[in-house]
């Protein structure tokens, strides 16, 4: 099942193992079941600390298989083939159960050992999910460092009768206790905070202690990123406050268009940019959403969902975009229970049914072709009179025989039963007809929407709602910068977001050299 090259990593990243790994596996005669039973055959051989035992008993969930360690009281199982993207969760597993520090923050380790209480977490994951391993691997680890909290990460698209049964029509999706906990992307300081009720007062009171920036850079995706870096490197005093770092790059399932590196993924570029800023003497303060930026003449305040304030002489916004939502009846009602953003993630759940994807963009037409390789049928549904993307992917868009495209189409409504989606309504914009469509899932690709609702009355935004800026990336307000998908600045793309984060930090670092002294000395002057 492994090939040579993935065994030679494997087995080098085992002789970190510092304790015994006992696998204890539950099978049946199913072909997935041997299919585990020969991978965790092939684990065990390459290292004398990994035992497997074999049972036949009928657990809830079967194939599945549960790794602790002797004398530790550890709770963490996989119900299903951690391949594809949750390869690396089980090879994490293997060595934090084996005994090998995690990466983790300290304080955030401690938290975790601290949570009193019983915590029985179940996630639902699909192998294609780019999103669902850090769900995985931070419940995981959690289960590690408390022996109060349980894992067990399922395979949705294995355990068809028990997402049916509960209604999983979104991945990840986390249910603690028998209830839904969560649904999409959340990384271990995000559980930790929702289980810690004091965690937020804590952390409010922590950042409102911080001095003044001189650069306060306000997102964590590419452009955010950059600025960070190039800001750092003047040796100037650099913050950086992320609602998740990374931004919607996390989102991203195959890069190929990123200069220099033929192929990669979001995740896999989120986590390099964030281990590229904490290279530098930067603050990173995660897990923080911005709702009012403050103007004053000599330091910039932005204010916090949590109730704490930052201070910079200058700030670079890269809050980036999210996607565009249709704004129709339903929609809301039915989100994650039907309709959905992410085809990549939520695609085998719809394994043998019939959705639609609502846009004719790169997206949109991208989205159509990944899901009629999984689903009965698709419906591709644009609102122009002709599809946008590029020619090369409407060829194969045609080739596809359970693939309809619905021009000049506007969509009205999201249907459902209450429970789930069962439809949606368009109007033909040629004359105004009424159709229904009936379907089991409903894909939006209609493109991004600027994260500026929170500055709205207090810088000059385009129509759109994008942040206007000039060739140095300076916005209306002296000593305020913007960069990345958030401005604009056309093309929204990775590797201009990057460059844009780079020139708004120059930029902000030209205007600190011309304006003022460094942000502590304006801080201790104010005080004196």
């Amino acid at each position: 099942m492994l090939d040579a090259n993935l065994k030679t990593q494997l087995q080098a990243y085992l002789e970190k193992v510092v304790r015994p790994i006992e696998i204890v596996a539950s099978l049946d005669d199913s072909p997935k079941s041997r299919e585990m039973e020969e991978l965790l055959g092939e684990i065990v051989l390459l290292s004398d600390k990994i035992s497997l035992i074999e049972r036949r008993d009928s657990d809830a969930h079967t194939p599945s298989f549960a790794l602790n360690s002797p004398d530790h009281d550890i709770h963490l199982r996989f119900a299903g083939l951690p391949m594809g993207h949750e390869f690396t969760s089980l090879v994490l597993a293997l060595l934090q159960v084996g005994g090998h520090p995690s990466k983790t923050a300290q304080d955030v380790i401690e938290q975790i050992q601290s949570l009193d209480g019983e915590y029985k977490f179940e996630t639902y994951f699909s192998l294609s999910c780019q999103n669902c391993p850090d769900v995985v691997q931070a419940l995981n680890l959690m289960a590690v460092l408390n022996p109060n909290i349980q894992h067990v990460a399922i395979d949705g698209a294995l355990f068809q009768d028990e997402v049916e049964a509960r209604q999983v029509m979104s991945v990840p999706t986390i249910y603690l206790n028998g209830e839904v906990f969560g649904q999409g992307r959340m990384d271990v300081e995000q559980i930790v905070a929702k289980l810690d009720t004091g965690a937020a007062a804590r952390d409010a009171k922590k950042i409102a202690a911080k001095a003044p920036f001189d650069v306060l850079v306000v997102g964590g995706g590419p452009a955010g990123a950059a600025a960070a870096i190039y800001a750092a490197r003047k040796g100037i005093r650099t913050g950086v406050a992320a609602e998740r770092f990374g931004g919607q790059v996390l989102d991203t399932m195959a890069i190929e268009n990123f200069i220099s590196v033929q192929e990669t993924e979001g995740p896999k570029m989120a986590a390099a940019l964030e281990q590229h800023v904490r290279q530098y003497d930067v603050d990173i303060m995660n897990l923080q959403r911005a709702e009012k930026l403050v103007p004053g003449k000599d330091l910039i305040e932005v204010q916090l969902a949590n109730g704490a304030t930052l201070k910079g002489k200058t700030v670079i916004l890269s809050t980036g975009a999210r996607w565009r939502q249709m704004n129709v009846p339903g929609e809301n009602e039915y989100r994650n229970k039907g309709v959905a953003y992410c085809p990549h993630c939520d695609g085998p759940l719809f394994k043998g049914k019939r959705v639609a994807v609502i846009g004719g963009g790169n997206s949109g037409v991208e989205a159509a072709i990944d899901l009629a390789g999984i689903v009965s049928h698709v419906t591709l549904i644009e609102f122009d009179h002709q599809l946008r993307a590029d020619e090369v992917l409407q060829r194969k868009l045609r080739s596809l025989p359970n693939v309809k495209v619905i021009t000049s189409a506007m969509t009205t409504e999201v249907t459902g039963d209450g429970q789930k989606v069962n439809g949606l309504v368009y109007e033909d914009r040629g004359n105004n007809g009424k159709h229904e469509i009936a379907l089991e899932g409903i894909f939006v690709q209609i493109g991004l929407l600027p994260n500026t609702e929170w500055l709205k009355g207090t810088l000059e935004l385009s129509p759109r709602g994008e942040i206007v800026v000039d060739e140095r990336g300076q916005t209306s307000l002296p000593g305020v910068f913007a960069a990345g998908d958030v401005t604009t600045v056309p093309y929204k793309q990775i590797v201009i977001a990057m460059g844009e984060g780079s020139k708004a930090a120059l930029s902000a670092f030209d205007h600190l050299i011309r304006t003022s002294a460094p942000a502590e000395a304006v801080a201790e002057a104010e005080a004196a």
